[in-house]
């Protein structure tokens, strides 16, 4: 039961980065948008599945709650002060989605909340990642960091990392998904967001190796794990192709393409532990019989309706909103 649990959590968690990442990264892009109808337009394509994205993360919190308390508890330990901000920002910014609709002399206001809540859960996201693969103080099993121990220039950059992933894929969802002005837009910002990733990547990957981080010890152990870099440059390769030639589906493929390989890229480096190099899935797992319970209530019953949901809000909504948000 623990490795399906695992593995039910790297697809939760998976899903959640990809929906609720291009949603967030439309909000990122907003800034970019010429005039109130093309901000319109842009939020308009994001409009009838935000909040639905966002239930991916209530389940990724409860699974860990309930599978693996002690990787919940360690994160939670650690990550105070970010979780909480990022979830004020997350109910900022779906506040600010729903006041700027109604509000006509506060709309600049509601807006910039919109902006700085997309960026700064993106951001703390980001940061959360790259602080558990630059390794958390752990002894015995126990974070020992205190409320500042996440925090390091890599898992800062990793949160600027994170900001430009999330745009890429928001530039990709908005050439798919919107009018052609605002597509255009996409077309537009999507290679030059690329180039930027890839060279905060290739810092990341400098600071990496210059800082001995225990993790490319594992890579230099195992030579097998450079495939997925790999798979990530031939999709970067598709993704200007793609662009260059015009397609509208390709782009935002490719972009969810690169976060595949990057999330393969860490599940393989880290495993099987779940806070790496401390906290084993296995030691982190709850008892046999709270694992089965959950099984017939979450396994069986509530994934397949939230996938199931979220399928259906995608078919009910599908094909392209004009500048007046309007589904075609």
């Amino acid at each position: 039961m623990t490795e399906f649990w695992t593995g039910v959590l790297a697809l939760t968690i998976f899903l959640y980065v990809v929906l609720d990442g291009f949603d967030l990264g439309v909000g990122l892009l907003l800034p970019w948008a010429r005039d109130e109808t093309q901000r319109r337009g842009m939020l308009a394509a994001i409009a009838p599945v935000w909040d639905a994205n966002e239930t991916w993360l209530v389940l990724n919190g409860a699974i860990l709650f309930a599978v693996f308390p002690l990787t919940y508890a360690t994160l939670l330990s650690a990550f105070y002060l970010p979780v909480f901000f990022m979830l004020g920002a997350l109910i900022f910014r779906g506040v600010a989605f729903e006041f700027r609709a109604k509000s006509e002399r506060m709309r600049g206001f509601w807006d910039g909340g919109f902006v700085v809540g997309s960026y700064l859960a993106t951001f703390l996201q980001g940061t959360a990642v790259g602080a558990l693969a630059h390794g958390l103080p752990m002894a015995n099993g126990r974070y020992v960091g205190g409320a500042f121990g996440w925090f390091s220039p890599f898992a800062l950059l990793s949160g600027a990392g994170l900001c430009l992933g999330y745009a890429l894929m928001g530039a990709g969802w908005l050439i798919y998904k919107s009018h052609p002005q605002i597509r255009d837009l996409g077309f537009r910002l999507m290679p030059r967001l690329l180039i930027v990733l890839l060279l905060v990547l290739a810092v990341l990957f400098g600071l990496a190796l210059t800082q001995e981080l225990p993790v490319m010890r594992r890579w230099l152990q195992r030579p097998a794990l450079f495939v997925f870099p790999l798979l990530g440059a031939a999709l970067c390769s598709m993704l200007f192709l793609a662009v260059r030639a015009r397609r509208e589906l390709m782009p935002f493929l490719c972009a969810v393409g690169l976060f595949a390989a990057a999330m393969g890229t860490l599940c393989v480096s880290f495993y099987p532990y779940m806070i790496p190099f401390a906290i084993t899935t296995t030691a982190a797992a709850a008892p046999p019989a709270t694992q089965a319970f959950m099984f017939w209530g979450a396994g069986v019953v509530i994934l397949p309706l939230t996938l199931a949901y979220t399928l259906a809000i995608y078919f009910v909504f599908k094909g392209k909103t004009g500048l007046e948000g309007k589904t075609n």
